[in-house]
């Protein structure tokens, strides 16, 4: 499944809402839900917050025994793993959350050239049908 929004702030909130919508009709477990709900928030704010991009590109695919969490938008993305933010700083968590929830992830370069993939990986538990 894969769909657009518009980089403005209520995306974040559409996208998680199409998450859960997606992973139930997939009858994926509750706390996969809730992770997964929570890496599309995470990457869709970043790409909002990050880039300069007038939409942001979401992907879910599931393949069984892992669920796949994309973003894509322009600009360069991620350098490199995340830095930890300091006690006082009010950001910079969310891409430790992604790599904490997730089994995997990663930047992908769009062939274009203009702007980037985020993707996550998250544990499916014991197959889906």
């Amino acid at each position: 499944m894969s769909f657009r929004l518009a980089a403005v702030q209520t995306s974040a909130a559409e996208a998680r809402r199409r998450t859960v919508e997606q992973l139930t009709d997939w009858r994926a477990p509750g706390a996969v839900r809730d992770n997964a709900q929570l890496v599309m928030s995470e990457l869709v704010t970043n790409a909002l917050r990050h880039t300069c991009s007038e939409w942001v590109g979401c992907e879910l695919r599931c393949d069984g025994s892992v669920v796949r969490v994309a973003v894509s938008s322009d600009g360069p993305g991620p350098q490199g793993p995340p830095e930890p933010a300091g006690d006082e700083e009010e950001s910079g968590r969310g891409l430790l959350l992604v790599v904490a929830l997730s089994i995997g992830w990663g930047v992908r370069r769009s062939e274009s050239g203009r702007g980037h993939t985020v993707w996550a990986d998250l544990d499916l538990g014991p197959a889906v049908p």
